[in-house]
């Protein structure tokens, strides 16, 4: 899982209308039932359909992918 940016105490609970442990649980549980994945595939789909891709110049980077020392 991405661990960069804020941390959950510094989110504005305000903004999101519920308690930052309600938001905390709603994204931990969305991360468990696989949405954030779901959302990027989908993203994709509809950029590559759009044409909005320029695959030649994609790259994957660590944040992304974890990179294994010794591994394939």
């Amino acid at each position: 899982m991405v661990q960069a940016g804020c941390s959950w105490r510094k989110l504005p609970a305000a903004l999101f209308g519920v308690s930052r442990p309600t938001v905390h649980r709603r994204f931990t549980e969305w991360t468990r039932y696989g949405l954030w994945e779901q959302i990027h595939h989908e993203l994709l789909h509809r950029l590559n359909t759009a044409g909005g891709i320029d695959w030649p110049r994609v790259m994957i980077d660590s944040i992304s992918v974890r990179a294994l020392k010794r591994g394939t």
